[in-house]
């Protein structure tokens, strides 16, 4: 793998959604229906273990109406690496 794509996977993150936070708008599940969808109780939930690239989340993460989605830290983000 050349450096330039090691680094783009590097740069993938997942997210979260707090649920006690979640207004169930559905902005989310819109942006990205591969990655969200809003359940039975309207709220949003995390589809799978995807991951999008670091700007995408960051884009995710603002246009949630009640602040509810955050990038998932990771092991080496605790870590300050």
């Amino acid at each position: 793998m050349a450096d330039n794509e090691e680094a783009a996977v590097a740069d993938m993150v997942g997210l979260v959604v707090d649920d006690t936070v979640c207004i169930g708008i559905g902005r989310c599940e819109m942006l990205e229906p591969d990655v969200f969808f809003v359940n039975d109780d309207a709220i949003a939930q995390v589809s799978s273990d995807v991951r999008l690239a670091r700007s995408r989340a960051n884009e995710i993460v603002m246009e949630c109406p009640s602040g509810a989605i955050s990038i998932q830290k990771t092991t080496s983000d605790e870590q300050g690496n």
